[in-house]
């Protein structure tokens, strides 16, 4: 006889949920749609700065903006540069959510943005990366301020952790000496849009960007140092003039903070007449954008995961990308991986990737059916029944 499930009442933060739905908007997401239907989960509620939300309240602010939307200055975003504000913020709020959820100590509570409230039941957080640690220098002052102080009052209120890879697993265990039976690295998933292309298929969307079909390189993402896009532009400047017009430097992505030498040194690629910027890319857009690139480049510097390397691979773009922090683990061996600080390495590394036709073919189709192996399916069953074992 089957031993009965232990289904959770779980109550899922929802803080992180905004479009454009990117790194851990997706995820939590992902999550948010996923989790009903899996068998550790008896009921699913939300909760977001200190409010009950619905169901379609989520649906609702996951939908797609404009470019103009998404530069316009929100009091959100100005209050969240204000380390002030940051301050009084992370005072009360923990204050506030105990007191509306005194009462919840059956359910389980889950933040997939790193902080835990106060909660009276069992409790889980999901540590993206520790950026803030490990590179701090590229990230706004406010915020590191913020990770320094309350993600350690998280890390401590929590029953168990997860991360998204293996090696911020460790970087945990190690800066926390937290005990390695209670965090789990899950890896993430990558959506069904994302699939190789036709010239045909892609023709609508590239031509309104101005983009032909396998003849240009890529890059999407913020517009931030931690990518480390000055020394992608820079390599990119050291290969031979024709090899530059030919296939130009794209770089898609919303502008991020301390990236003026980015924008100086973008200015003068598209100058030149080697380099295009697009500003942030609409959702519906990004599967034709990648599929569309004779190569994706992401030579950043730090990840948690990376998952524009991951839908890149299953849009069939052939991918260069970092040989640091969890990215081999998402891109295995079917990238280029090169040490992220050695310019002249990214460089040759580039040039292969646009001339050699045999490794580029191959690439394609190995980076598809290694991205077949990561799903937000398993990504959710995963997390689902890491409810179950703390509700035993």
């Amino acid at each position: 006889m089957l031993e009965p499930l232990n289904v959770a009442q779980v109550i899922l933060g929802a803080d992180a949920i905004h479009a454009p739905l990117t790194g851990i908007g997706r995820y939590a997401y992902e999550l948010a749609t996923r989790l009903p239907h899996c068998d550790g989960v008896d009921s699913l509620r939300f909760y977001s700065l200190g409010q009950w939300v619905s169901e379609q309240a989520v649906l609702d602010r996951a939908k797609t903006v404009s470019t103009e939307q998404l530069n316009k200055p929100t009091l959100r975003r100005v209050l969240a540069g204000n380390k002030y504000a940051v301050r009084a913020y992370s005072m009360l709020m923990p204050l506030w959510s105990q007191w509306r959820m005194r009462q919840l100590g059956d359910a389980l509570f889950h933040s997939p943005n790193y902080f835990l409230p106060p909660f009276p039941g069992q409790s889980v957080a999901t540590i993206h990366d520790l950026s803030h640690v490990v590179c701090p220098e590229f990230h706004p002052a406010a915020r590191v301020e913020l990770l320094h102080r309350d993600l350690p009052k998280s890390v401590a209120r929590a029953d168990y952790l997860i991360t998204d890879a293996e090696a911020v697993r460790r970087e945990v265990i190690a800066h926390f000496g937290w005990p390695e039976d209670r965090i789990s690295a899950i890896p993430l998933g990558v959506d069904a849009s994302y699939h190789p292309r036709s010239f045909q298929d892609s023709l609508q969307t590239l031509r309104r960007l101005g983009l032909d079909h396998g003849r240009y390189a890529l890059y999407v993402g913020t517009i931030e140092p931690r990518k480390n896009l000055a020394r992608l532009i820079r390599a990119y400047g050291q290969l031979p003039d024709a090899l530059r017009q030919r296939y130009p430097l794209v770089l898609g992505g919303s502008r991020g903070w301390q990236a003026e030498e980015i924008h100086d040194l973008m200015l003068r690629g598209a100058q030149a007449g080697w380099l295009r910027y697009l500003d942030f890319v609409a959702q519906e857009d990004l599967p034709f954008l990648y599929s569309g690139a004779r190569l994706f480049c992401f030579p950043s510097l730090y990840e948690g995961f990376g998952l524009p390397p991951l839908e890149a691979m299953a849009s069939g773009a052939p991918v260069l990308t970092s040989s640091s922090s969890s990215l081999p683990e998402v891109v295995g061996d079917v990238a280029l991986t090169v040490q992220p600080e050695d310019e002249g390495a990214i460089s040759q590394a580039l040039r292969r990737g646009l001339e050699d036709e045999q490794w580029n073919a191959a690439a394609s189709l190995r980076g598809v059916q290694r991205a077949r192996t990561f799903s937000w399916e398993q990504c959710a069953m995963r997390t689902s029944a890491i409810y179950e074992q703390l509700m035993a």
